[in-house]
């Protein structure tokens, strides 16, 4: 059976910009996955960046606009200690963006190097849109 998006979400990627939902419901027609995060309201932002997960203030979030230029999505079920199958994951991810023309940037390679562990902080299942 193909995997679909569950209620919660759906209602995530709604918050999203329209390239980020048309992506990501391509995506999980061959990928499961979890969207986690959408648009993000000031005060879970500053909280976030007060416990040192994000590094950004609000709202100089990509997470922050409206509709949200960034998404949090991870592969399911989710296996946070799992970096691999993450960074396959976001290979995916990123793959099929640009075969959609989609500009985009993963949290676990910020400068767009190719080189995932070189990175002060990761945020592995972080895709914005960029340009």
């Amino acid at each position: 059976m193909m995997p679909t998006f569950s209620v919660r979400s759906r209602s995530i990627l709604e918050t999203c910009d329209l390239q980020l939902q048309t992506l990501f419901t391509e995506v999980i027609f061959t990928f499961d996955c979890i969207i986690v995060c959408g648009h993000r309201p000031g005060y879970i932002q500053d909280d976030l960046f007060r416990r040192g997960l994000s590094k950004l203030e609000w709202p100089n979030s990509k997470h922050n606009k409206e509709p949200s230029l960034a998404v949090d999505v991870y592969p399911y079920p989710i296996n946070w200690q799992d970096r691999e199958r993450m960074t396959y994951f976001a290979g995916f991810v990123m793959g099929k963006a640009q075969t959609m023309g989609y500009k985009l940037r993963w949290g676990g390679d910020w400068n767009k190097d190719w080189q995932v562990r070189d990175n002060v902080f990761d945020d592995l299942g972080h895709f914005e849109l960029i340009g």
